[in-house]
């Protein structure tokens, strides 16, 4: 089976037990590995109706087969769980060592089930796993805790270590998991799984090595990959200026969210760019396990209010969430922000997007400073924003309102808050907005975990970052239209699984042809795969994850944009555009196989293999 396992760690928290199960070669085949080998697991392992922070829910920390080569960006480790959050499908994704450690000491995937009834940590070594007591690591911020369990296990620098912050231990239903403190399983509120079952960390290290089926076919797909990684423009302004570039991208074509979704104009924050991040507070570029990129950024903010030591700076979605869509065009403490949220782990998108609901509920008197116990919240503030930032991880006033996540918060505040709150099946969505590409806007309605930018390779295409000929996406596509758009989403999300499945950074595949994808996977795996075959394995793991969903509730009413994202802007480069949401969906429904309930067709998923879900549907 080349670069698989062939086997998932089983720990069972409650009873303390740990085993090993393993997957059969024709499972492996047909969902691949990462998110997709998770679907097939949680199908059989939790119940639709699960509490998500009771003991029945499963969390699974996956690898693919491309893990622990040395193939470029392959170091992606996948978290699939029921969202506490959604309350539906959830899953997170980190680079760093952590799943090629799993690779390491034996596993293609590690589950968690059950619920200790005091904090824990897990010790995994090889074969060998321990339960340990983790009294003294609770209440310790993310950073606190790595850096304790590096000193313990971390010989050589080779443990790989996650850890929960007090937004986990407090189970904020959208706290992240931290992976070695430069990586985050951020979205859907994995933290606070894992503070449900008392499990402050895990840590592992293996002494295993993956070896390609085919060696010798595997050294020239890889280096053909590196060559494009190398001559690439995106690649290279990527290391440059980390993912924060496209602020600037953004604000010009309109895609740049401003004061909480309501502003068209957000020119002036081109001040927390990349560029200025660069030229400002950057220090060094930091890269994942096996990545040539090297997008992520090490930041030191040398004097002022937001002083902060050397270490993990803002990505885009950080930048946008904490910056213009708060109207706060401070870098500094964007920066401040971004470590406050890392070690409190907390997910950045839906933490600055409650946070920016919230001002605005505030602005138009919905809640009051009585509410924010004295305080307030002012478009622009950081100081604000920083003090709600803690008191949200440690659900303090208000705070514990939004700890539950924007919807929950809308319900509670009543009146016409869910005007002002912008989330899809309860996730807040991600900073780039979809009036400017209304092929964005049908993805995140569509998204599996809720509103989604990286479940598809949508953004990148209608952006014109890059074309997959070999698929039939060619482009270039008018963002500001419909028409074309069902296809191309249907064709990008099925794309956007065999990233998740195969555990490979997106940034890698804009530079690449799904051809190679293909090649990576063939060689790797030592199946015979073919373009159509591994194309059907994308759209069979999509539509699992569809069914999964179905299970727990979701209907067509769900695939929907929230009012604010389909009220026109009356300023900036999209002003007057909104996406043709029922349009768009009619057509996709009956490409994808969807009934008119939002429903896979039977003929559908027994066409896919996917007969066990056709009967619990």
């Amino acid at each position: 089976m080349g670069t698989y396992r062939g086997k998932i760690l089983n720990v069972n928290l409650t009873t303390g037990n740990a085993k090993t199960t393993t997957v059969e070669e024709g499972v492996l085949r047909k969902f691949i590995g990462g998110s997709g080998l998770a679907a097939k697991l949680f199908l059989d392992r939790v119940p639709p109706n699960a509490d998500p922070l009771s003991e029945k829910n499963v969390l699974f920390l996956m690898t693919g087969p491309l893990t622990g080569t040395n193939y470029p960006t392959s170091s992606r480790l996948i978290a699939c769980f029921k969202s506490p959050l959604t309350n539906i499908w959830g899953q997170a994704a980190s680079g760093g060592r952590f799943a090629a450690e799993i690779k390491f000491a034996g596993y293609d995937g590690i589950a968690i089930e059950g619920a200790s009834r005091r904090p824990v940590y897990l010790f995994i070594e090889d074969g060998k796993v321990e339960i340990k007591d983790a009294t003294d690591l609770w209440g310790k911020d993310t950073y606190e805790t790595i850096d304790i369990l590096k000193e313990r296990f971390g010989e050589g620098g080779r443990a790989g270590v996650l850890a929960i912050g007090p937004a986990g231990e407090n189970l904020v239903r959208f706290a992240s998991i931290v992976d070695d403190k430069w990586g985050s399983l951020s979205r859907c509120g994995g933290g606070a799984v894992m503070g449900a079952k008392k499990l402050k960390a895990i840590v592992i290290r293996g002494t295993g090595k993956v070896e390609p089926a085919l060696p010798g076919e595997y050294a020239k797909a890889r280096k053909a990959v590196m060559d494009k990684l190398k001559e690439s423009v995106i690649t290279q302004t990527l290391r440059e200026y980390g993912t924060a570039m496209g602020v600037e991208q953004h604000a010009l074509t309109g895609g740049l969210p401003g004061k909480n979704w309501s502003q068209g104009d957000n020119s002036a924050m081109t001040k927390t760019s990349g560029i200025n991040l660069t030229l400002n507070y950057l220090t060094k570029s930091h890269a994942c396990f096996t990545c040539p990129i090297a997008c992520k950024r090490t930041v030191r903010v040398k004097e002022g209010a937001y002083k902060m030591k050397e270490g993990h700076g803002p990505q885009y979605e950080t930048t946008a969430a904490f910056g213009s869509n708060l109207v706060n065009d401070n870098l500094a403490s964007i920066c401040k922000l971004n470590e406050t949220a890392n070690r409190y782990g907390l997910d950045s998108i839906s933490c600055g997007s409650s946070i920016g609901f919230a001002m605005e509920c505030f602005e138009k008197g919905l809640i009051s400073s009585k509410d924010l116990d004295g305080g307030q919240l002012r478009w622009g503030n950081a100081d604000d924003i920083l003090a709600m930032v803690d008191k949200i991880a440690h659900r303090q006033g208000f705070g514990d309102v939004l700890a539950e996540g924007t919807r929950r918060a809308a319900a509670r505040i009543g009146k016409n808050a869910f005007d002002y709150a912008v989330e899809i099946k309860g996730l807040e969505a991600p900073l780039g907005d979809p009036r400017a590409l209304h092929g964005l806007g049908l993805a995140y309605a569509l998204s599996n975990r809720g509103a989604c930018h990286v479940q598809h390779m949508v953004l990148y295409i209608e952006s014109s970052w890059t074309t997959f000929p070999d698929i039939g996406l060619t482009g270039p596509y008018d963002g500001k239209a419909d028409e074309g758009k069902a296809q191309l989403t249907v064709v990008c999300e099925n794309l956007g699984m065999l990233t998740d499945a195969a555990t490979l950074c997106q940034f890698a595949l804009i530079s690449m042809s799904v051809g190679e994808l293909v090649e990576a996977l063939r060689t790797t795996t030592g199946f015979d795969y073919d373009l159509d075959e591994v194309m059907r394995c994308g759209e069979r793991i999509w539509m699992l994850k569809r069914g999964l969903n179905n299970l727990m509730g979701v209907t067509a009413a769900d695939d929907r944009m929230p009012k604010r994202l389909m009220t026109p802007l009356k300023d900036g480069p999209v002003a007057g555009s909104v996406p043709n949401m029922e349009f768009m969906l009619k057509e996709y429904y009956k490409l994808r196989g969807l009934d008119s309930n939002g429903r896979p067709l039977k003929e559908k998923l027994h066409s896919l293999g996917l007969a066990d879900l056709a009967v619990k549907l």
